[in-house]
């Protein structure tokens, strides 16, 4: 089964299984797993060093160690060849 398909099977399961639910606490549990995990953000998803990583290319950046497009794609096309 490919996961697309398990994946729709299991919110069909899940509606049907929340739809009959009557603790209305319970309800609110499940509300607010839903809210947490839609609130993530894309840096708590990266690892430590592409945290790292980002972090000193701010720091250059800040320290005007900038190279102008033009001169990256200098040293690329250089490698390339």
């Amino acid at each position: 089964m490919d996961t697309e398909l398990q994946i729709q099977n299991k919110k069909i399961e899940l509606i049907q299984r929340v739809s009959v639910i009557e603790d209305l606490s319970f309800l609110e549990k499940i509300s607010d797993l839903i809210s947490r995990e839609s609130k993530k953000d894309w840096s708590d998803e990266i690892s430590a060093a592409e945290k790292k990583s980002i972090k000193e290319g701010i720091a250059q950046a800040n320290a005007g160690k900038l190279n102008p497009h033009s001169k990256a794609r200098e040293i690329c096309c250089s490698r390339e060849n």
